[in-house]
């Protein structure tokens, strides 16, 4: 127990966080269809969790040093597991999307203190074995997500994609005070609520405004002030970080072009390789008429060519630069999001599968590869801020990918349905629509705009590769700043 305790006790806690990234996709038209959830309502059950993640994972790392990392990861179990209850309690869709962004938080205080953790119990190989099991658990929950999500929502019924965690959260709390020991950081260290508070605000407002862009236009009055809201807040940001002693991400560390290329690269990955699916999801379930399981299942050509690329690529491309790995594999995913846009009224799953690979063998090398490039443009003590800073653009770019793919596909839609109609069927209400609009022009009409939010996809992919590969270049970047198994483990995180 000594030795596999607190692993045990922490990989407890990733397993559940990271699996609640993806499970719910496949369960989005059996929502919908529940709780009369709309587009928007959809993209806020995945955005509202991805978005407080990211909003607060630097603030909660931050304060952990201060008030104790066993303390406040205990928290963020608890308040995760109520959440969860929440979640599967809820009666409608705003209650559920509050219940997400409260899960987000506890998440948040999770997946911030997970490493350190484990770096105040294991040493020297123990600690590189730690991290080994722990990355294969992190690549595992974003595998089996999808196909966790179908059998549940097929057998007792979507809500028990949350239920679920109710029993790990209990188990994880019990192993985490009895064999995880606690521990701190610099406490002398001030906490920055300001900028914490600024960036939560910046996260919010911008997907905010891309979730209501989708449905009142880029150009209405109500959009326009989020996102003018947002730039304030950014500002705010980059001022307190500039003017504070302890800053949670320092913008300095933005003139060395390779921090800012792997920045772009994190920010990029998600949304091009993740955020496409629930839309996918959604394709497959209302207008294929394919179950939850079958429609997870899909997913799982994505999640083997990833694992396997990345169980291989640690030993066989061990010394190549990161900048190669990581640009590389995202004109990869780039590709196979343009080989999945050629969907058409007649297309079937199988169209997907091609794509669904190419995006695996691109995720396979990204993955391993990104926080190690971060650790090494960095000095040794901004380690722990530039590994927060990568998980914390992952997540962002996902939540904007999601509203802003939405907005791509319904916009779309609209070529071919009124606005009301493709925002319906968007959400999963093709069985609303079947009475006005033949089965043909639904499913041509989805397939236009599932091709559109791929191609954007596959140009979020290729813009942040080709920037990776052209601004990464210094001596630094390429050389290792931690141990090959630490730089493969650390960012095993897949969403």
């Amino acid at each position: 127990m000594r030795t596999w305790g607190p692993l045990t006790a922490v990989c407890l806690g990733t397993f559940m966080l990271l699996l609640d990234v993806t499970i719910a996709v496949v369960a989005l038209p059996d929502m919908a269809r529940a709780l009369h959830a709309s587009l928007s309502d959809l993209q806020w059950v995945m955005d509202g969790y991805a978005l407080a993640l990211a909003a607060l994972l630097l603030g909660v790392g931050a304060a952990a040093d201060v008030l104790g990392r066993r303390r406040v990861h205990v928290a963020g179990v608890a308040l995760f597991a109520v959440a969860s209850l929440l979640c599967g309690l809820a009666d409608g869709p705003g209650l559920l999307v509050a219940a997400r962004c409260l899960q987000g938080v506890g998440a948040a205080a999770m997946f911030a203190t997970t490493l350190p953790l484990l770096g105040a119990v294991y040493q020297g190989r123990q600690r590189s074995a730690a991290l080994g099991v722990w990355g294969a658990v992190s690549g595992a929950a974003a595998a089996v997500g999808p196909v966790v999500g179908g059998l549940l929502t097929a057998g007792p019924g979507w809500r028990w994609i949350f239920f679920v965690n109710l029993p790990v959260s209990v188990a994880s709390v019990w192993l985490t005070l009895r064999v995880v020991p606690e521990s701190h950081g610099e406490r002398r260290r001030r906490i920055d609520l300001a900028g914490t508070a600024a960036f939560a605000a910046f996260a919010g407002a911008l997907t905010y405004g891309a979730v209501r862009a989708g449905s009142h236009g880029w150009s209405e009055s109500g959009t326009l002030l989020s996102f003018a809201l947002a730039v304030l807040a950014l500002v705010c940001f980059v001022v307190v970080e500039l003017r504070v002693t302890d800053p949670l991400l320092d913008p300095r560390l933005f003139r060395r072009p390779a921090f800012t290329s792997v920045m772009v690269g994190a920010f990029a990955f998600n949304p091009a390789a993740f955020a496409v699916m629930a839309y996918s999801s959604i394709w497959l379930q209302t207008l294929l008429g394919m179950s939850p399981v079958r429609g997870g299942l899909v997913f799982l050509w994505l999640s083997l060519a990833s694992f396997v690329v990345a169980a291989l690529g640690g030993r066989l491309l061990h010394g190549v630069p990161a900048r190669l790995t990581v640009g590389g594999g995202l004109l990869l995913i780039g590709a196979g999001q343009f080989c999945s846009a050629v969907l058409d009224a007649g297309s079937t799953a199988t169209a997907l599968v091609p794509g669904l690979v190419l995006v695996g063998i691109g995720t396979g090398l990204v993955s391993p590869g990104m926080a190690g490039a971060a650790l090494a443009v960095v000095e040794p003590q901004r380690a722990g801020m530039a590994g927060g800073a990568v998980n914390t653009f992952r997540q962002l770019g996902y939540a904007l990918g999601i509203a802003v793919f939405g907005t791509v596909l319904t916009s779309r839609m609209e070529d071919d349905l009124p606005s009301g109609a493709a925002h319906t069927l968007a959400g999963g209400g093709a069985g609303a629509l079947r009475g006005s609009f033949s089965e043909h022009v639904l499913r041509s009409a989805f397939a236009s705009g599932l091709n559109t939010a791929s191609v954007a996809a596959g140009a979020v992919a290729v813009i942040g590769g080709a920037l990776v590969l052209a601004l990464a270049r210094s001596p630094r970047a390429q050389r290792p700043a931690v141990t090959e198994s630490g730089a493969r483990t650390l960012t095993e995180v897949k969403r």
